[in-house]
């Protein structure tokens, strides 16, 4: 017993060890994608419209299910209600009234009734109804992924783009620390002035606090890509891919494509609406015909003026029928609720043609931008190119000294702006590449 609670105890110290040396979740951005589709609070809420359209179509069986219900009562008649009967019926005077009394004290009646529906139009048309709203809620469900799948994207590419950036700034960061312990070396030389290591001195500051800045920058874009997965915002979250490897592996676009309105879920989704507004003229038109009841029903009932005395009397009553209802006017009422589905249907139709053009004009533009992006990209390549030959050679010149530090702060800032041109225009290409699939609905 004392070797089993030190090994508990064991266990319970060396726990927090385990869980502090526990390995971040990973993610590329298909398994983060692929992790949205599985924890997002909205695909969880869409699963919830279905199931719930589940429950509609069962609640809509039920009407046409046969009823059965049993029920009990009791009546204590604490005074007898009096009738009045002509005197002459127990030997009185003609024109005279005698008072009796019918009836005991107690009354206690038990019975079953049972009932179907045996035919009522408005009901099979109202099932057809509930099976085709579980069909609208599964194709909402499309929707709901293809915008999530969007929104990650955009969020993962947003957090390469906060890396891409670190990295280039390390790596300026190196590049001028290299230089300024060359020009302090020149410094103690006589060859250069105080003004010129100063100068590097707080360009060097000045990329450390920007390196800074996008650190917490980098958590703040971590933390809306969590939120889009669904992932826990307090856990630890690393990102496997970049950007030169997503468009290494074929992250572009085919702008030959054309657009299959089968693979817009809006498309579909006012499809099945307009699927529901005609059950709903048909619902409505199902109203003229006669509906029909069948119902039976068993009673026992027991008349007593002693309730808990023997003997006990129970009278049996047994009916059993058919009820039809047959609409013959109702005021119009389901004529214009008809009149009023069609002019909805009509409606639908008009969006559904305004909805397709929005559609094509979407992937036009969306190729559109996707074709800029590329070109602006191919143009800031060879922008940075440019401009890191430039202030190599100012370096050499600067160093050799011929050239002046006025160049050489020129030129590193010419960089700087460009490399930050290179990166956004990266992002911006990712982020068409992923507006174009959305409209191409992939």
């Amino acid at each position: 017993m004392k070797r089993l609670i030190i090994s508990g105890l064991a266990l319970l110290w060396l726990f927090p060890a385990f869980a502090q040396n526990a390995s971040p979740q990973a993610f590329t951005l298909k398994q983060a994608v692929a992790y949205t589709l599985q924890n997002n609070v909205s695909i969880a809420n869409a699963d919830l419209s279905i199931t719930d359209a589940d429950q509609l179509i069962k609640e809509t069986m039920s009407i046409g299910m046969p009823k059965l219900n049993a029920g009990i009562n009791y009546q204590r008649f604490i005074d007898i209600p009096t009738s009045l009967v002509p005197a002459e019926f127990f030997g009185g005077n003609p024109g005279e009234f005698a008072e009796v009394q019918f009836g005991t004290n107690h009354t206690l009646n038990a019975s079953l009734d049972f009932n179907v529906l045996a035919f009522d139009g408005t009901f099979l048309v109202g099932l057809q109804a509930s099976r085709l709203f579980k069909e609208y809620t599964g194709i909402q469900k499309l929707q709901v992924e293809q915008e999530l799948k969007t929104n990650v994207t955009k969020a993962y590419l947003g957090t390469l783009v906060v890396k891409e950036n670190q990295a280039i700034l390390e790596k300026n960061i190196t590049n001028l620390e290299k230089t300024l312990n060359e020009t302090k070396a020149l410094y103690k030389e006589g060859f250069v002035e105080q003004l010129d290591v100063d100068r590097l001195e707080l360009s060097l500051q000045n990329l450390k606090t920007e390196l800074d800045n996008l650190a917490r920058q980098e958590d703040i874009v971590k933390n809306a890509l969590k939120f889009a997965m669904g992932y826990p915002v307090t856990e630890e979250l690393v990102i496997e891919d970049n950007i030169e490897g997503l468009l290494a592996s074929g992250f572009t676009a085919t702008l030959d494509e054309k657009l299959d309105l089968n693979n817009r879920a809006e498309i579909k989704v006012v499809d099945k609406g307009l699927e529901l507004n005609d059950m709903d003229v048909k619902q409505y038109k199902a109203g003229y015909l006669p509906s029909v009841v069948v119902f039976a029903s068993y009673q026992q009932s027991l008349q007593t003026n002693e309730l808990f005395k023997s003997p006990y009397n129970w009278f049996p009553t047994t009916v059993a029928g058919l009820q039809i209802n047959v609409p013959i006017f109702d005021g119009f009422e389901k004529r214009s609720k008809i009149q009023r589905a069609e002019i909805s249907k009509r409606k639908a139709q008009n969006q559904r043609k305004e909805l397709v053009q929005a559609l094509n004009l979407n992937v036009e533009n969306a190729k559109i931008a996707y074709r800029n992006a590329a070109e602006q990209l191919e143009s800031q390549k060879r922008n940075l190119a440019l401009a890191e030959r430039i202030y190599k050679t100012t370096q050499i010149k600067y160093s050799e000294g011929v050239g002046s530090s006025i160049e050489v702060t020129q030129a590193e800032q010419s960089l700087y702006q460009t490399q930050g041109n290179y990166i956004n225009a990266l992002y911006n290409l990712l982020v068409a590449k992923a507006d174009l699939e959305l409209a191409l609905g992939k």
